[in-house]
C-alpha cells in the first residue's frame, strides 16, 4: 500500500569521531505520510543521526535514500531542494524582520532567479498573500508585523515550522520541537505537527515521552549510537531494554 511505503531509507549509516563510535549501524525507515519519533537517552546518538541524514555531517559508511534515490554524499542545500528540510536551516535568519516578512524571505527561495531577493518592495509584494497564509496557518495572525525577535519563545517554534511549510517540503525533520516550552505551546505545536503530518511526513527528535506518544505512528529507540527497538509507543514503551536504557535520565 502506498501509505507503507519508505519516504526515506538508511542503511548501514555509521558516523566516527576519530574512532569513538557515535552513530552505529544504524538501519532506518520512515513510512511516508506517518509521524516517526527518534528518541534516546542523553548521549544515545539522536542528533548525530539527524545531521547525518540531511548531511550537515558526513556518514564514515552507509548509504541514505529519499524518495527512491540516492542522496549520500549531497549538500544539505541540495537535499532541501529535493524536499527533506530540516526546520532549523531557514528558521529566524532575520531576526529583526516580522513574522511575515522572514516567512515572505523562505517562501523566496522557491523562485527560479536567485537574485530575486534584490529586486524591489513592490516585486516582493506578490509573495506576501502566501506569506499571511501560512502566517495565519500556524497561528500567528496576531505577530504577523511583530519582529521575530520579539515573539515570545513558545511561537518562535511556530514561525519555524512556517517557514519550513514555505519550501513546501514532502518530509519535514524537527529536533526536539518541544524543547523549552511551557504546558500550553506544547500543545499548541503537537496539534500543528499533527495539521502538518497530514499531506507530509514528519521525522523528529523528541524528549517529551507523552508528545511522542500522542503523535507518533513509529518510535525507533537509540542507545550507544545502535537501535535499541523499534515499532508503535505501546510495543517500545514496553520492552525491557528500553525501559532498562532510561532508567535514570529523567525521561522515561
Amino acid at each position: 500500500m502506498a501509505k507503507e511505503e519508505a519516504i526515506l531509507e538508511a542503511t548501514g549509516l555509521t558516523k566516527e569521531f576519530r574512532g569513538f563510535v557515535a552513530v552505529k549501524d544504524v538501519n532506518l525507515h520512515v513510512r511516508r505520510h506517518t509521524i516517526h519519533a527518534l528518541i534516546g537517552p542523553n548521549g544515545a546518538g539522536k542528533t548525530t543521526c539527524f545531521n547525518l541524514l540531511t548531511h550537515f555531517l558526513t556518514p564514515t559508511s552507509g548509504r541514505i535514500r529519499f524518495n527512491g534515490r540516492e542522496i549520500t554524499g549531497n549538500s544539505p542545500a541540495a537535499i532541501a531542494r529535493m524536499g527533506l528540510v530540516r526546520s532549523f536551516q531557514i528558521s529566524a535568519v532575520f531576526p529583526h524582520l516580522s513574522v511575515r516578512e522572514n516567512v515572505r524571505v523562505a517562501l523566496q527561495r522557491k523562485l527560479r532567479n536567485s537574485f530575486f531577493f534584490w529586486r524591489s518592495e513592490r516585486a516582493l509584494d506578490r509573495l506576501d498573500a502566501r506569506a499571511l497564509e501560512l502566517v495565519e496557518a500556524v497561528g500567528l495572525g496576531a505577530f504577523s508585523e511583530l519582529p521575530a525577535v520579539e515573539l515570545p519563545y513558545g511561537r518562535k517554534r511556530a514561525l519555524e515550522i512556517a517557514t519550513t511549510l514555505a519550501l513546501d517540503p514532502e518530509m519535514m525533520l524537527l529536533d526536539e520541537p518541544m524543547a523549552g516550552l511551557g504546558h500550553e505551546d506544547i500543545k499548541r505545536i503537537a496539534s500543528l505537527i499533527r495539521t502538518v503530518a497530514r499531506d507530509r511526513t514528519v521525522l523528529m527528535v523528541e524528549h517529551n515521552m507523552s508528545v511522542v506518544a500522542d503523535l507518533s505512528n513509529t518510535i525507533t529507540v537509540l542507545a550507544r549510537g545502535e537501535v535499541l527497538a523499534e515499532g508503535p509507543y505501546e510495543t517500545v514503551s514496553k520492552n525491557p531494554q528500553v525501559v532498562e536504557a532510561y532508567v535514570g535520565t529523567g525521561h522515561a
